[in-house]
């Protein structure tokens, strides 16, 4: 193959030894796999995807390669590409791949532009650049697009800021949105994958230190979960009242970011927002500081406005910037601000991804069966396909729950019924 540009095709055998670890911590995606060789929903059908270039992402792209897409992946971030993976996907499983983890922002874009050259009929997205880009500059390959799938919460907001607008130009289902997703890859992935990504950072204990979690989403709601779990003290800051007062009701401190700035050891933003963690907040944290994000874009922290405060930046140990400030403090930032969980660690456990990704197959061939029927706007994940995988992962679980009786049915659906 020669439609590709990754760091080293040599790494591929180290790659397939990793994906098939990942593989066996993925039975939903696996009993998918399986159908779609039989039946090949998606035969015929192009498809262009920008997602982390990970092991549990290489086992999405064989099961959307059985179901005979033609696919190309390109990276959605330029610090979460696992080389090795890469490697094994062109050289073992013939997917094109433009992906090098620790590519610059041009070449970030020359993949993406790469992957549009494939002219999709379904995008696959997290953090929707590869749509973005599409409407921006490559509006000549619109008419060829069904419909689109998006990973994360992040992308789902710029999704649905296009739609408010009238600039969508296809339908995408929001995937990010299933239970089966943010109930566990928002929740249980990043609560644990962030919180490795920070500790093979930095190698600090995080017991007894005061950990700052902007934004009590799913996200935040999984960190601030595992950082009590490991001893911190977490503080929550929100700016929106009901998660607020969720993250009190669940026993955290909540306060807005001016006062947590002065009393925080390690802040990580997870909001989707920008400069949640601003100038103001630099000048008044503790010398020492540790800050990190692992929402979608590094863009939550005001990265600029830090080094403009700051008299010297290096770098200390791999993904950790000392910034050193004129009064003497030194601030911290992890992984140049982009996400901790995929640049410094593996990113969520393969158990978690496989209803993720579970979600994103079946979505891509729900897109396939109903081409021309959905309207150019943001959907959630059909309810049946949620329903299915919380199945398929219980059952993979040895897990056996009860089921309605006609009576109970009966009373469910009947208005007729009351004391």
């Amino acid at each position: 193959m020669s439609n590709f540009d990754i760091k080293d095709i040599n790494l591929a055998e180290g790659g397939r030894r990793r994906i098939n670890w990942a593989e066996r911590e993925m039975p939903v995606l696996r009993l998918i796999k399986e159908r779609f060789k039989k039946e090949r929903p998606l035969e015929g059908i192009r498809m262009s995807a920008c997602l982390h270039v990970t092991t549990e992402t290489a086992n999405l792209a064989t099961t959307l390669q059985a179901g005979g897409a033609d696919l190309v992946l390109t990276a959605s971030n330029p610090l979460s590409t696992q080389d090795d993976v890469a490697a094994a996907l062109v050289n073992i499983y013939e997917i094109p791949v433009y992906a090098i983890k620790g590519e610059n922002n041009v070449t970030y874009y020359k993949h993406i532009t790469a992957a549009l050259d494939h002219k999709p009929m379904i995008t696959m997205d997290d953090g929707a650049d590869l749509v973005s880009t599409l409407h921006d500059k490559r509006r000549d390959l619109l008419d060829k697009v069904i419909g689109g799938t998006e990973e994360t919460t992040t992308g789902v907001i710029r999704l649905r800021a296009m739609s408010a607008d009238n600039a969508l130009a296809f339908p995408v289902i929001a995937v990010n949105d299933a239970s089966t997703k943010h109930f566990f890859d928002n929740r249980y992935g990043t609560g644990q994958s962030t919180l490795d990504g920070i500790i093979r950072a930095t190698n600090i204990l995080l017991a007894g230190k005061n950990f700052v979690v902007a934004g009590y989403g799913w996200c935040g709601r999984g960190l601030a979960m595992r950082a009590r779990g490991m001893g911190s003290n977490v503080i929550v800051t929100e700016v929106d009242p009901l998660p607020a007062l969720e993250a009190v009701m669940d026993g955290y401190r909540v306060m807005p970011m001016e006062e947590a700035a002065k009393i925080g050891d390690i802040f990580c933003t997870l909001t989707g927002d920008i400069n949640v963690i601003d100038q103001k907040h630099f000048e008044s944290m503790k010398d020492g500081a540790i800050v990190c994000n692992s929402g979608h874009f590094n863009v939550e922290i005001n990265i600029p406005a830090l080094e403009e405060m700051a008299v010297q930046k290096r770098l200390v140990r791999p993904f950790v910037e000392q910034y050193d400030l004129p009064d003497g403090r030194q601030i911290h930032i992890l992984a140049e601000g982009r996400l901790i969980n995929l640049a410094a660690a593996e990113g969520h456990p393969a158990s978690v991804m496989d209803m993720s990704f579970a979600n994103q197959a079946l979505c891509a061939e729900y897109m396939v069966k109903h081409a021309g029927t959905m309207q150019n706007k943001v959907y959630s994940v059909p309810a049946e396909i949620d329903s299915e995988i919380a199945r398929i992962k219980l059952e993979a679980m040895n897990v056996s729950i009860d089921e309605l009786t006609p009576v109970q049915l009966d009373y469910l659906n009947s208005w007729k019924h009351g004391t």
